[in-house]
């Protein structure tokens, strides 16, 4: 979960690097570092905070600056998992994400299960609209507990005023609100949600649009990821990584034509409701000539796919911003289409 105000740079400042609480590794000190035990220790941190504020939980999605942090960073730690008199399961924003999607198969709960492995918290979800393996948590998300800064104010936002879109929703890139607890709409059973992705259904030997046993889905999805370099490993230097660094783009669908009259072909795609057209952000890439592992100093696209930007030790966030500029402006060039990244920047 990451949630920032802009700040202004005076400089380096004592204590910790941030690089120790991003899964990139990456990132300068804080001028004042809190730890928060749950969001009520959190809210109040960020109550009496003297200038910009930044709060971080899993660190998966952020890229922080060298120069670190003009300002208070709150730790965001606590977790739990609720089951609710309606139907809800609800969830606090510092719980480990996969050890809530992980509950969720043990108990029954079908809805998030090819959500697995994915690092971060579970406050930072809906702020990103995580998705993977045709699952969004936009699809099974009933309210979103949320704390106003500016009215200093508790509330339960609805999906519709969440605004939720393609990695996006109304608190990326907004300081204003703080992401509390998330409650769950799932659906009891011992089966998966129909599966929407060709590659998940192939895995397990199955179609599109058929059920597997909750636990045989989990398990595939952590294979696939582990087999990308997406299941977070200290000793995997691919793992090292903010997780998919480019949003697939979506263009409508004259720009989609002359995408495939360049490319040849029609790469990999998808429709959208709105009839435009989700490309892939891997295809552009290895298309644009860059291959896995392809290395800029003590950076390099992971060796696994070409998607994940990762820290191969002793990097700079200077170093990982130079790659992505490297990759953004070859694939622009090459195919009038400039890739945008997905985690949030702090620089």
């Amino acid at each position: 979960m990451t949630d920032a105000s802009p700040r202004p740079s005076t400089g380096q400042f004592s204590g910790k690097p941030l690089s120790e609480y991003t899964t990139l590794r990456l990132g300068g000190p804080a001028r004042e570092l809190v730890e928060a035990g749950d969001w009520t220790e959190a809210v109040a941190a960020l109550r009496e905070a003297d200038g910009p504020t930044l709060v971080l939980a899993g660190g998966s999605n952020v890229v922080i600056g060298d120069e670190g942090f003009d300002g208070t960073v709150v730790l965001l730690r606590g977790g739990g998992i609720k089951e609710l008199d309606n139907g809800l399961v609800q969830v606090q924003a510092g719980q480990v994400w996969d050890e809530f999607v992980a509950w969720t198969v043990a108990h029954g709960y079908a809805g998030v299960e090819f959500l697995s492995g994915i690092p971060g918290s579970a406050g930072a979800t809906p702020i990103q609209n995580v998705g993977a393996y045709g699952q969004e948590v936009a699809q099974t998300i009933a309210w979103v507990r949320v704390w106003d800064r500016e009215q200093d104010t508790i509330r339960d936002w609805s999906p519709e005023e969440c605004a939720f879109a393609y990695r996006h929703s109304v608190f990326k890139h907004n300081d204003r609100y703080l992401v509390l607890s998330v409650d769950f709409r799932l659906e009891r059973g011992a089966e998966s949600r129909p599966i929407a992705y060709a590659e998940t259904a192939k895995r397990l030997g199955v179609e599109v649009g058929d059920r597997v046993p909750l636990r045989d889905a989990r398990e595939t999805v952590l294979e696939l990821r582990r087999g990308k370099g997406m299941v977070l490993d200290p000793d995997d230097h691919d793992t090292w990584s903010a997780g998919s660094f480019f949003t697939n783009p979506i263009i409508d669908e004259h720009t989609f034509r002359e995408l495939a009259e360049k490319a040849g072909g029609e790469p990999p795609h998808w429709k959208t409701n709105d009839g435009r057209v989700k490309v892939s952000a891997a295809w552009l890439i290895g298309a644009a000539g860059f291959e896995k592992g392809h290395r800029r100093g003590n950076v390099s696209l992971s060796t696994k796919h070409t998607l994940a930007l990762t820290n191969r030790g002793g990097a700079t966030t200077a170093d990982l911003l130079a790659l992505a500029t490297e990759v953004a402006d070859k694939v622009e060039a090459d195919f009038g289409i400039r890739l945008h990244p997905e985690p949030v920047m702090v620089l």
